[in-house]
């Protein structure tokens, strides 16, 4: 199996001043074509790094990938550190990288300098990979049996450039190349560790050849991974197992195919045709952009109140004033209402509705910060849920609208049952 390592260059990422998101991207690829990525590197703008990322990597791995450092200023070092080392004795322009500048010069009606054209230039012993989204090429060396790939830091011009990356390697390993295959299994509703103690019998019974992982988030739920490398018939050993793994945890199960919670919900909505309005208090909207952030939403989502005031509580979506005078608006009584006056100003078949604590004052002995009610009105009933999670604000405005968006997809599960 081929093996990689991946290496991301800047001072800017060993100082906190951006995240890296080129080696994530580049590890799915490299997944994808066939490729086991072994270890990731960040290393500085310094010559001596990187030189010594390069020993060390090419002596473990058959390719290695860097992003970074290929730009005109004196802190981009990349390139000749890359000629120097695999002994390059001058540059050449490649004219068709030198092209490309001149057009996105000419477009962007800015002046072309020699040192905006130098960044075609590049060492004799590299191949070009043509960048036609930036000035800077992506370069491939073959070297002593390995390949060193070297590409923009720009993570849109990094992506643009990297089917191109992708062709090459089928190419250069055709022979060699594996499949790896991944699978994610997300899950909501329950705590890492009481899913372990739930599937654990059907984990002891994997396959060797198959790796599971637990991918806890605070916002998402857990994603269970499984892998398999390297072997024929694995896409049948993973659905298998995941066969088997359904009737142990029934809907706890969101999605097969890295489906967001809001992904989902959508696609039930249009399969049941029908529409959704939300009513939200602690959530500020949340839950109302993660819905709309889907790509025909407008089938589905009808509108929102967001009542964080008890005036607009009672006034938009007739919750009693009574009621928030006797129970608080963090309560079962207040959502349900919340979610039945929703419903009824919108005509929407499903609403859902929140009111909590996010923090991080506001929170008492009864109604600690973290304290969450939701409500689902639908066709037959409305009903409440009450949630306690711990996390600073923004955190808890997460979970809380995660946790409703959960709600939802089962109140929509469940009320496909009675048709």
């Amino acid at each position: 199996m081929i093996q990689s390592h991946i290496c991301t260059i800047g001072d800017e990422l060993l100082i906190g001043q951006i995240t890296d998101s080129n080696a994530a991207f580049i590890a799915g690829e490299l997944n994808k074509t066939g490729v086991m990525v072994t270890q990731i590197h960040s290393v500085g703008d310094r010559k001596e790094a990187i030189w010594k990322l390069l020993d060390e990597s090419l002596q473990q791995a058959d390719l290695l990938v860097l992003t970074g450092g290929l730009g005109p200023t004196r802190d981009d070092i990349t390139k000749n550190t890359l000629a120097f080392y695999t002994g390059s004795s001058r540059f050449y322009r490649s004219e068709a990288q030198e092209t490309h500048i001149v057009d996105i010069f000419e477009k962007r009606g800015r002046m072309l300098l020699e040192i905006d054209r130098k960044q075609a230039d590049v060492p004799e012993t590299c191949k070009v990979i043509e960048n036609k989204l930036g000035t800077a090429p992506g370069m491939w060396f073959d070297y002593k049996g390995k390949v060193i790939v070297s590409l923009p830091g720009v993570p849109y011009e990094m992506e643009g450039i990297f089917p191109l990356v992708t062709q090459a390697i089928q190419h250069h390993f055709s022979t060699s190349l594996s499949p790896i295959i991944h699978q994610n299994i997300a899950t909501f509703g329950i705590p890492e560790s009481a899913l372990a103690h739930k599937i654990a019998d059907w984990e002891r019974a994997l396959p060797s050849e198959l790796r599971l992982a637990y991918l806890p988030n605070p916002c998402s739920g857990v994603r269970l991974r499984l892998s398999c490398y390297d072997i024929q018939g694995g896409s049948q050993l993973i659905e298998q197992a995941i066969n088997n793994l359904k009737p142990i945890l029934g809907n706890s199960v969101y999605s097969l195919s890295d489906q967001s919670l809001a992904e989902v919900v959508g696609a039930l909505l249009i399969q049941e045709e029908a529409t959704v309005a939300t009513a939200e208090s602690c959530t500020g909207g949340k839950i109302a952009a993660m819905l709309t952030a889907q790509a025909g939403a407008s089938a589905y989502y009808l509108g929102s109140i967001l009542a964080y005031h008890n005036r607009i509580k009672e006034e938009l979506l007739e919750v009693p004033a009574d009621l928030l005078h006797q129970y608080g608006a963090v309560c079962s009584e207040c959502v349900e209402a919340m979610a039945q006056g929703a419903k009824k100003r919108f005509g929407a078949d499903f609403a859902v509705a929140t009111s909590g604590i996010a923090g991080p004052s506001g929170g008492s002995l009864e109604k600690p910060v973290g304290t969450l009610w939701v409500a689902v009105a639908t066709p037959q009933k409305c009903t409440a849920q009450k949630f306690v999670f711990s996390g600073n604000r923004l955190i808890n405005i997460d979970r809380f609208a995660a946790a409703a968006l959960n709600m939802l997809r089962l109140s929509i599960l469940e009320t496909t049952t009675y048709k």
